[in-house]
């Protein structure tokens, strides 16, 4: 199994969530993926490198400082309306609020809802603090590459989901290749990614952290 490549170093804000989210077109994706789903995935995957990329992916969302700081964008053809909603979803669930997502589009109408007409001069007040998450599956346009370039200059940390294309790789601070035929889809990935997000890591309770002090204070049991 082939291991991702690896790339790079390491407002309006409305939850979009997967039942408020409507595309232009239908969204291909891993047949409407669920926890379930990313579990079996992971299990497939486990050992490939790709956990381990897609958390790291996910962990740098999260570093992102304040609600709404966190933008997305896509090209003018596939923008990421289902990884929108999942990080929605995940920031809802996780009570993490900066993972709440602000999705940039190309040519919003006019008569959107806010949340959802925040076109690409967004980028232009893009500063520190903020994530800027680029998506493109294939080789991204030469304007969406402008913009990222200005976002990047104005201080926002560059993050790419990106199909093998080394100019946008360039311009981000850190970024993970999806090659076409690999063992994770483009729509898999995000899944991965948005899942990673979102995790938050579980103290041991009470209980358990003083079963573990016994356990050192007496030694393991020896039985006849």
């Amino acid at each position: 199994m082939s291991r991702p490549e690896m790339t790079g170093k390491h407002a309006l804000c409305q939850p979009i969530t997967c039942e408020s989210a409507t595309p232009r077109k239908p969204v291909m994706h891993h047949g409407g993926m669920d926890s379930g789903s990313v579990a079996f995935l992971r299990e497939l995957l486990d050992g490939s490198g790709w956990l381990e990329r897609t958390r790291e992916l996910g962990l740098a969302l999260r570093a992102t400082r304040s609600p709404g700081g966190l933008l997305l964008v896509g090209t003018p053809e596939d923008e990421p309306w289902h990884l929108t909603a999942h990080l929605g979803d995940e920031a809802r669930l996780s009570g993490l609020p900066q993972l709440a997502p602000t999705l940039v589009r190309w040519a919003p109408p006019a008569g959107a809802p806010a949340h959802l007409r925040v076109g690409l001069d967004r980028l232009e007040q893009a500063e520190r603090g903020e994530t800027l998450f680029v998506l493109s599956a294939e080789q991204a346009p030469v304007p969406l590459l402008e913009r990222v370039h200005d976002a990047r200059r104005t201080g926002a940390t560059i993050l790419a989901l990106e199909g093998g294309d080394p100019e946008l790789a360039g311009l981000a601070h850190d970024a993970l290749a999806v090659p076409l035929g690999g063992p994770v889809t483009f729509d898999g990935a995000q899944h991965l990614v948005s899942a990673a997000a979102g995790e938050v890591e579980q103290r041991p309770s009470l209980r358990e952290r003083l079963a573990r002090l016994l356990d050192k204070v007496s030694g393991p049991q020896v039985t006849d």
